[in-house]
């Protein structure tokens, strides 16, 4: 037998996101990204014969004495060597349930190896050599019109024919 309740008994992001924006003094309720037709596209190829990357919203490693609120507000999009990966990426900036999980184990969330793996035991065609870094904005024009075109020319002067956004 289903057990129905007359109340919500989740969180709802959608509401608390809308509260938080209304608390800060922004006229326009909160809107989430909607497309009346998806931006994405089938692969032409098997996925035995693409070129996969993995692309994060976690930043690179910050250096000792960097000034964190102006790296935060630069936002900037970056390529990095797979073999030049850092030992921990930045992420105190970043939003999640930090009490449940960490980001102390890379392969948790940006999976480089298991890329690597997947294309030498054929599951792919082969692993990028090079891994893509978006900062998180909450700006859905700033993502639109300056980050994806940016992530989309990193990829294809790789010759990326997939990309994978792991979740954080």
């Amino acid at each position: 037998m289903i057990n129905r309740r007359t109340y919500r008994s989740f969180l709802s992001y959608i509401d608390l996101s809308r509260e938080y924006y209304a608390a800060h003094g922004y006229a326009k309720p909160y809107a989430w990204v909607s497309h009346k037709s998806v931006p994405f596209t089938k692969l032409e190829k098997p996925l035995s014969e693409c070129r996969v990357a993995l692309l994060t919203t976690a930043d690179l490693e910050k250096m000792p004495g960097e000034n964190a609120q102006k790296r935060y507000l630069a936002r900037k999009v970056y390529a990095q060597p797979v073999d030049d990966a850092p030992e921990h990426f930045y992420t105190r900036d970043l939003q999640w349930d930090q009490e449940s999980t960490h980001t102390d184990d890379n392969g948790s969330f940006m999976p480089l190896n298991r890329l690597a793996e997947s294309a030498a035991n054929g599951k792919i065609g082969s692993a990028s050599p090079r891994f893509y870094g978006v900062m998180t904005d909450y700006s859905q024009g700033k993502t639109a019109k300056k980050s994806a075109p940016q992530v989309l020319t990193l990829c294809r002067e790789d010759g990326v024919d997939a990309v994978i956004l792991p979740a954080l």
